[in-house]
């Protein structure tokens, strides 16, 4: 794991409707999502849980500093987005491929919302039955 001074590695993410633009470069650990804390920006820990694994796996939490610009979607979608942005980047910067492959940090979930179809009241609601 060789690293340079002043280097950061990119990488793309995305999840549902949210798309993560992160950049991962040396430094203390600390995160920023939208040019704000990510503790002050995700309004649960279980997401900032969610989106550190790739650094805690790889147990480069407190080494690599970490920059991200997200947009659309949901907070949850935002967190998956950047988790798959994280790894991405921390293959770039060197990390070892296997820890994360293992654990499914770099496949993308393409679960997204299924489309509404005429006829029903949502994707798959169909209107009340009525006999009379």
């Amino acid at each position: 794991m060789a690293r340079k001074k002043n280097v950061q590695y990119y990488g793309t993410g995305r999840r549902k409707s949210s798309i993560a633009r992160v950049f991962v470069k040396a430094g203390k650990g600390v995160i920023t999502v939208n040019g704000r804390d990510v503790n002050d920006y995700m309004p649960y820990a279980t997401l900032v849980m969610d989106l550190k694994q790739p650094l805690t796996l790889a147990n480069v939490v407190d080494k690599f500093d970490v920059e991200c610009t997200v947009a659309g979607g949901g907070f949850t979608g935002q967190a998956g987005a950047i988790r798959l942005g994280i790894a991405r980047a921390l293959l770039e910067a060197g990390i070892d491929r296997s820890t994360l492959k293992v654990a499914g940090m770099l496949s993308r979930d393409a679960r997204s919302k299924e489309r509404k179809k005429y006829g029903l009241k949502a994707a798959r609601r169909a209107p009340q039955f009525s006999k009379r």
